[in-house]
């Protein structure tokens, strides 16, 4: 088997940095490359998913502050046209006392 550093398609820069150019899907050398591209792809999708959860890391609580906001927003509005309610609640039971 191959080794990635004495592949064509490996570059390797001065600070360590691997770079593959291999394509799976029209320069393979060998059936391990296969396997091997796709833990380095594993690596990245974990890798991205982990960026994602810091931001939401950092996000929650701005997002906890926006939900009790818009709950106290919701509150007051029910809370100021609480005065309809006890209308037509008044008018229902004046109705049913004089039938």
């Amino acid at each position: 088997m191959i080794q990635c550093k004495d592949c064509e398609f490996c570059e390797i820069s001065p600070d360590g940095k691997r770079t593959f150019k291999c394509d799976p899907f029209t320069n393979i050398k060998e059936p391990e490359c296969i396997a091997k591209w796709q833990l380095i792809r594993l690596d990245m999708l974990v890798a991205s998913y982990n960026g994602m959860l810091r931001w939401y890391e950092k996000l929650a609580p701005l997002q906890d502050k926006i939900f009790k906001y818009m709950k106290r927003e919701i509150d007051d509005i029910d809370e100021s046209e609480q005065w309809k309610l006890d209308d037509n609640e008044e008018e229902g039971e004046d109705k049913s006392s004089t039938e």
